[in-house]
């Protein structure tokens, strides 16, 4: 079981990898920094399906569309706040 729970946790880091924060601290940048590296891997991850034929470009440019929107909604939000 532990072993299971080691693999499920390496996977994750390898398709998920977040690296190290290093501007000036403050909660909203910490976390719009999570959702802007969120956003670069999940476009990665689109793009390589359409490159393989697994989604068309019409398909790949609206989950993409969809993502930017999310990003911008976040950043608008972490604005307001400050």
């Amino acid at each position: 079981m532990n072993q299971e729970v080691n693999l499920l946790s390496e996977l994750y880091d390898f398709f998920y990898p977040q690296d190290q924060y290093y501007g000036q601290f403050n909660p909203e940048y910490l976390a719009f920094n999570a959702n802007l590296q969120d956003f670069a891997q999940r476009v990665s991850h689109i793009t390589n399906l359409q490159t393989v034929g697994k989604l068309s470009p019409q398909e790949a440019y609206k989950q993409i569309h969809l993502l930017w929107k999310q990003l911008k909604r976040a950043r608008k939000e972490m604005e307001n706040r400050m």
